[in-house]
């Protein structure tokens, strides 16, 4: 038996109504000055506005950092920290989805390490804990509220970092879908799909474990049983809590099996032309698994299964073709757009988009090796 590790926040609160419980939290923490890291639309839709009030009801200072880019930049670290220091903050609160959480994963890390968010790309290359980060969710897809994961767009090199580090885990996540309810129909589809991409990778990891497996299958039922309801009708309660579990399960998932080459593939798109990340991993995650599946058809056949397809007729390599083509219905079914050239990718790009990809972390427990020319042939497919 191969050793590992399991990582997750110490404490998670889960449900509709759960948001001013993780106020009485971090008053009972005795945090006294927070900064809160969020974005322009949070601001406009009136949910930042929400958080400061039930802050302030508990005699919890708060200032607001909204310039967090949709593709988080190093800029956006540094700007979040000089108004961090000014203020003299002891808690960072992050509220939204996977960009703001990042962004503040890197406000809090340099703030104790010091330097760039920069010197931490890799793996656990920081010293020190970060100063202490509540992330509250506003969508289910990231699950970056519970990760290890940061990643911050390099402006310079047009590329995102992948900064892997024990010390960016929050010591509070918050699920509450009642901040999810206001959420628009593409970014509920996209996040939901980027959710389903984490399972799916954590599943076929080379480092997966029996605890990773059980998350991420069970992440893959919830989302093909919800998703669509989601999307549908974002007010429907239940089916907005079922993804937020959904999104959390699969972040259990790759926070500790990893991921493969269709983050590191997607990361390439976000820096290189600012394209959402959950789209782009939607429309890459059929073509890396199709690569994939000489190596993992078991695998992909029990991810059929857990998208809904009777398999009970098919043998192992017919059952994961089933569960790429169930993987491309339900992208269809929420509106994903279906190639990369439809965002904006093009073609004379693939060769330095694919030898990027091969240098992130999160290619390293793809479970079939692939060569430069290898992923240059799956982003032209995916054109």
């Amino acid at each position: 038996m191969s050793k590992s590790t399991f990582f997750m926040p110490g404490e998670n609160l889960m449900g509709a109504g759960c948001l001013a419980d993780a106020v009485a939290i971090v008053q009972r923490k005795g945090f006294r000055r927070a900064l809160i890291v969020t974005d322009a639309p949070l601001v406009r839709l009136g949910i930042v506005a929400r958080v400061v009030s039930l802050l302030d009801a508990a005699g919890i200072a708060s200032c607001v950092f909204d310039g967090t880019h949709p593709n988080p930049t190093t800029a956006n670290v540094r700007d979040g920290l000089a108004l961090l220091r000014a203020q003299d903050a002891d808690v960072v609160i992050s509220l939204g989805g996977g960009s703001p959480h990042d962004c503040a994963k890197g406000i809090a890390l340099c703030a104790t390490n010091g330097g760039d968010i920069a010197d931490y790309e890799g793996v656990d290359r920081s010293a020190k804990p970060q100063l202490p980060l509540v992330a509250i969710n506003t969508t289910a897809g990231t699950a970056s509220e519970m990760t290890r994961f940061c990643i911050i767009t390099d402006e310079v090199r047009h590329i995102k970092m992948a900064i892997v580090d024990r010390h960016t885990t929050s010591i509070l996540s918050v699920n509450d879908p009642e901040l999810m309810a206001g959420m628009p129909k593409g970014l509920t589809a996209a996040t939901g799909i980027d959710a389903l991409t984490h399972a799916v990778e954590a599943y076929v990891s080379t480092a997966a474990t029996p605890i990773t497996d059980a998350c991420a299958l069970k992440a893959i039922e919830l989302i093909a049983s919800h998703l669509r309801r989601a999307v549908a009708d974002g007010d429907d309660m239940h089916a907005r809590g079922q993804m937020a579990y959904a999104q959390f399960l699969a972040g259990m998932a790759f926070n500790n099996a990893s991921l493969g080459y269709v983050h590191a593939m997607a990361h390439q798109l976000g820096g290189y032309y600012d394209l959402p990340h959950g789209v782009c991993n939607a429309v890459l995650l059929p073509h890396v698994q199709a690569f994939n599946a000489p190596s993992v058809a078991p695998r992909l056949a029990e991810v059929a299964r857990a998208l809904g397809v009777d398999t009970a007729e098919m043998d192992v390599h017919a059952a994961a073709q089933a569960a790429i083509a169930a993987i491309r219905q339900l992208s269809a079914d929420v509106d994903i757009p279906p190639t990369l050239s439809a965002l904006g990718a093009r073609h004379e790009d693939i060769p330095t988009l694919a030898a990027n990809a091969l240098k992130d972390a999160c290619g390293l427990t793809n479970p079939r090796r692939a060569k430069q020319s290898e992923l240059e042939e799956i982003f032209a497919a995916a054109m």
